[in-house]
């Protein structure tokens, strides 16, 4: 399969290529990460209850799927069939497929126009259904299929007129901030909240997903020199709320409570997950955060309070992106995932950990991205954490092309034996 390099990406490639995270300053405070339980026995007992052996398939700006637009029905389709083929054949049990990459849909939606990832042209129906057609065919196949959405992203560009005529953000234009280069739909305004909701279920009011998964973008990753202009809805709703954080944090926190309540009600087995940035707060802000030195902190950056949603069990599964290696200075994937067990430790919130699969051979990574090893080593350090219930790894075009068999690796020591994913 060709595939189409691209800037991007599902996380901005871990927010450039984590050049921020590094940049992140201060000392870091002594003191060590909040623990989790262990005990050598953690494997053979998540092994018993189900093991989350997922994979991402990103198709905004057509990073793994499609390879490009403008494909036939038929190759679109041989594409994704490939991708539920490997997924097998490495014996991993889930894929999370995206499905509303910026404001847009890979389904028939009466709220939003067809994505322009599939046939090049926004709002142009590509004679078949992507959602429906994935759902079925990973069913038959016993993989689980989780529906992945961005929920505000509206384009990864700046001019509204590029976008189809009839598209909400044009229609109600007083929704939508601009905001480094792109345009986000504002998640201060209480209709933006409801439509997004409305949006995202229409896809499971049809289609027997089985999870919804949200991604790591609420508020936008900041922006040096640029501020995010929601003085009008501040004004209009703040008030009651001790400074603009907490109320932008109050925003995601509805959407996150409003979303679960509303899955239950449509559709009660399926699933609700998120997939946040693995760095919730550093130790050095806050007494309760990771022995870290990120230049990103999700609570006070994105305004998502993921430590609060796992704790208080709104939602199903968490998958921090815990994308660095061992021993990595600002943020060592080692002392994340004991930090990230601590969190769900006592809760009913299933903790997987999101894998950076396609830093594995990369020479723009640390030297120990380029040991085939990395990734089966962050296996075993997770086995040992009896709250960690499986990995996820970023991503399907990663996992074909495996370039220095670090996901063949994984494969060989962890994946010898079908599982299925947690329930």
């Amino acid at each position: 399969m060709l595939h189409r390099r691209s800037g991007l990406s599902r996380r901005a490639f871990a927010v450039t290529t984590l050049s921020a995270l590094v940049a992140g300053g201060g000392a870091v405070a002594a003191g060590a990460a909040m623990a989790g339980g262990t005990d050598d026995k953690g494997a053979s007992r998540r092994r018993a209850t189900g093991e989350m052996r997922g994979v991402w398939v990103a198709t905004v700006t057509n990073r793994d799927w499609p390879s490009k637009p403008g494909l036939t029905v038929a190759q679109q389709k041989a594409e994704l069939i490939a991708i539920l083929d490997r997924a097998v054949k490495d014996r991993l049990n889930t894929v999370i497929f995206q499905v509303r990459p910026a404001a847009d849909a890979l389904w028939p939606s009466p709220y939003e126009p067809w994505s322009s990832v599939l046939t090049g042209t926004q709002g142009r129906a590509p004679g078949w259904d992507p959602l429906g057609t994935a759902v079925k065919e990973a069913h038959a196949r016993g993989l689980e299929l989780h529906a992945w959405f961005n929920p505000y992203r509206v384009s990864n560009q700046a001019d509204p007129t590029k976008l189809i005529a009839s598209h909400p953000a044009r229609k109600h234009p007083d929704w939508v901030v601009t905001y480094g280069g792109k345009l986000y739909y504002n998640p201060g305004l209480p209709q933006v909240r409801a439509f997004v909701e409305n949006a995202i279920l229409d896809a499971v009011k049809k289609y027997p997903v089985d999870a919804v998964h949200f991604d790591d973008y609420f508020y936008p990753y900041p922006v040096a020199g640029q501020t995010f202009n929601d003085d009008a809805a501040y004004d209009r709703y703040g008030s009651g709320f001790p400074n603009r954080a907490a109320w932008r944090r109050d925003n995601i926190d509805k959407l996150i409570r409003e979303t679960a309540a509303r899955i239950k009600e449509i559709r009660p087995g399926t699933q609700f997950g998120i997939s946040p940035f693995g760095v919730w707060r550093n130790i050095a802000t806050d007494s309760r955060g990771s022995d870290t030195k990120a230049g990103v902190q999700t609570y006070d950056d994105l305004h998502a309070d993921t430590r609060k949603w796992v704790r208080q069990n709104w939602v199903d599964y968490i998958v921090p992106q815990v994308y660095w290696n061992i021993g990595f200075a600002a943020a060592d994937y080692a002392k994340l995932v004991s930090w990230w067990a601590g969190v769900a430790k006592g809760t009913a919130t299933k903790l997987y950990i999101g894998e950076a699969l396609y830093k594995a051979g990369d020479p723009a990574q640390p030297a120990a991205w380029q040991e085939p090893a990395e990734l089966s080593r962050h296996l075993t350090l997770a086995a040992k954490y009896t709250q960690v219930r499986g990995h996820v790894f970023f991503a399907a075009r990663e996992v074909a092309k495996d370039p220095i068999g670090a996901m063949a690796r994984v494969v060989a020591d962890h994946y010898k034996k079908p599982a299925k994913p947690p329930r």
